[in-house]
């Protein structure tokens, strides 16, 4: 099942399979595409806003692995005020800098891969948990947060 690999592994997988795609195919760097200071601040943006949510996460003492049976808290500060989700974005403008760095084609199917795959499989599977856990104050907060952003 998808939701059994975590995310970041989702991520890595698309990137090298990606990666290995522009190697092994004459794909010319796309110049207007290459554009290496966005690259740069796309990949601080999500590692920044990773770093955010996890240290929030732990501070409030809850669970990361969004396989987990339960969660001790729902969290709705920071980040979580304006995405119900800033891991799963953190990781697409990661691999979306990524991609604008290498500015091989293939590269940004990888974002684009890694969103989909969130969208359709984790972020349901998660916000079903959720639902069932803490009722009318998920339900609640979903209405007022948008998915992404």
């Amino acid at each position: 099942m998808i939701v059994n690999l975590p995310p970041p592994i989702w991520a890595l997988i698309y990137v090298l399979g990606m990666g290995a795609l522009s190697a092994i195919y004459p794909w010319k760097s796309i110049a207007d595409l290459t554009v290496l200071p966005l690259g740069i601040v796309l990949i601080g943006a999500g590692l920044g806003l990773s770093i955010w949510a996890v240290t929030l996460f732990r501070r409030e003492g809850t669970e990361l692995n969004p396989t987990s049976e339960t969660n001790k808290k729902l969290v709705i500060a920071g980040p979580f005020r304006y995405t119900r989700n800033p891991m799963y974005l953190s990781l697409v403008l990661f691999t979306l800098g990524i991609a604008f760095c290498v500015g091989s084609l293939p590269m940004f199917a990888a974002p684009m891969l890694l969103f989909a795959t969130a969208s359709i499989a984790h972020i349901p599977f998660e916000e079903e948990k959720m639902r069932r856990q803490f009722g009318t104050a998920f339900d609640d907060y979903a209405r007022r947060t948008r998915r992404w952003i």
